[in-house]
């Protein structure tokens, strides 16, 4: 592979190819810490003509390419499978912010712009972008499209896919499309831009996008209150939600996550008495109108309610930093699940004896913490014990979730961790129709291989 490594170095620049074993290891490891491969070298390309030339060395020499954003991910889906060695596309250097059109409320951003730089960079010309996750200061803008990422906001803004305007990308043969004009009313043939949504880079490398931007709702209330379980909270959240609030996010917490956010982070008791479950969650509007209005809610007896930012973010912390604190405690199991809010009960009623039955000769004590945007039904299942290697808990709740009318894959994506059991979510017809779109667009099997499609 000499003569590859010295074609994509004449593309981009030597600088930016890499291939020492102790500068790779920080791309080649995704967040978790669960999955793990081997890459020939990174290639950091620098404009989306660079990314077009990479791909036609790749495919001209014949490697695969895994494409990465932040390395956020918790499915595997941004680094190498076991035994393959591709070239590893990092889009950490597209990083062209340009000036928000206030007009159109609008912005164009770079695929490796970071999710805190962009909603700043909105921020800073009267509007908001819709989507946030605690990964903000690492996430960028094509990671999050590749998954179709949700975050807190979803309830009031939807995923990154409802952001999204236009997509300028390259194809396996090099070829680029670009759309990123932002009209709004264009209906001349397919909607590639949102197809890239949630491709999880087996289709084309994101360079760029068209997003849209939001009138800036500044946050009036944050308030935690505590529950006696999730069938508590979804009562809570859908009288929170009749309120007429503004509401802007609804997160779900259990009494093990706080308590080890806590341990990890030095915090107090966020209330006191402590609950056995927590629902946190966000309205923009008038402070004065907003408090009248919650006034007849008697769940919020037991309710922290914060105004002021530093307050606010206090109280914030006990759920953004949940995957901080887990991390610290082992390699975690990572499963996104969304369920009905009809069943989301039920499922959380049967979820830790499923666990506990499929971890049955786990070495360590098996370990279950439940958070997650419940305004969406989403929720993040986190298991300690089992070893990273075993995926038979993972089957089990996705199993579960699927029993109970959910998805296996709520904002994470597939990656390499769920294919097997992508027909738990997806139909034979669906997924055959999917397996036609990608080899469509890349006939050889070049991007991502082994991702999303089983």
């Amino acid at each position: 592979m000499d003569a590859l490594i010295r074609d994509l170095a004449r593309v981009t620049g030597a600088q930016h190819v890499l291939t020492d074993p102790g500068l790779l290891a920080g791309y080649t490891t995704d967040w978790t810490r669960r999955y793990h491969g081997d890459a020939l070298c990174v290639v950091r390309p620098g404009s989306v003509e660079q990314v077009s030339g990479v791909l036609r060395a790749c495919a001209a020499h014949g490697a695969s390419v895994v494409t990465q954003g932040g390395n956020t991910g918790l499915v595997g889906g941004s680094v190498p499978g076991s035994g393959a060695r591709p070239v590893l596309l990092s889009t950490g250097r597209l990083r062209e912010l340009a000036p928000v059109d206030p007009l159109s409320a609008q912005v164009t951003a770079g695929a490796g712009v970071t999710i805190a730089e962009l909603r700043a960079h909105a921020t800073a010309a009267g509007l908001e972008y819709g989507v946030d996750l605690a990964s903000r200061d690492s996430a960028t803008v094509g990671g999050t499209i590749a998954t179709n990422a949700g975050g807190i906001h979803t309830i009031r803004y939807g995923p990154t896919r409802a952001q999204l305007l236009g997509v300028e990308a390259v194809l396996a043969d090099g070829s680029v499309v670009s759309r990123l004009s932002g009209l709004l009313a264009d209906n001349t043939g397919y909607d590639l831009t949102r197809l890239l949504a949630g491709s999880e880079g087996t289709l084309a490398v994101i360079t760029a996008a068209r997003l849209r931007l939001w009138p800036a709702e500044p946050v009036s209330l944050t308030l935690l209150a505590g529950v006696d379980g999730i069938e508590a909270a979804v009562a809570l959240y859908a009288r929170l939600r009749s309120l007429n609030l503004g509401l802007r996010a609804a997160e779900y917490l259990e009494a093990a996550g706080v308590e080890l956010v806590r341990e990890v982070a030095g915090l107090p008791a966020p209330l006191s008495p402590a609950a056995p479950a927590y629902l946190l969650a966000e309205v923009s509007g008038d402070e004065e109108d907003n408090f009248e209005r919650l006034g007849p809610v008697q769940e919020l007896e037991k309710a922290a309610v914060a105004g002021d930012g530093q307050a606010r973010a206090a109280l914030w912390a006990y759920r953004e930093r949940h995957t901080e604190a887990i991390s610290t405690a082992g390699i975690p199991h990572k499963l996104d699940v969304a369920i009905p809010l009809s069943r989301i009960a039920a499922f959380r009623g049967e979820l830790d004896d499923a666990v506990r039955s499929a971890a049955g000769g786990a070495c360590e004590p098996v370990r279950i913490f439940v958070f997650g945007h419940i305004g969406a039904g989403n929720l993040h299942v986190n298991v300690l014990g089992p070893d990273p290697a075993d995926s038979a808990v993972d089957e089990a709740v996705m199993r579960l979730a699927a029993a109970h009318g959910g998805t296996i894959s709520a904002e994470h994506g597939i990656g390499r961790a769920k294919p097997p059991l992508l027909h738990l979510s997806r139909s034979e017809p669906e997924i055959a129709v999917m397996r036609a779109v990608k080899t469509a667009l890349d006939p050889g099997g070049m991007l991502n291989p082994g991702v999303l499609l089983p």
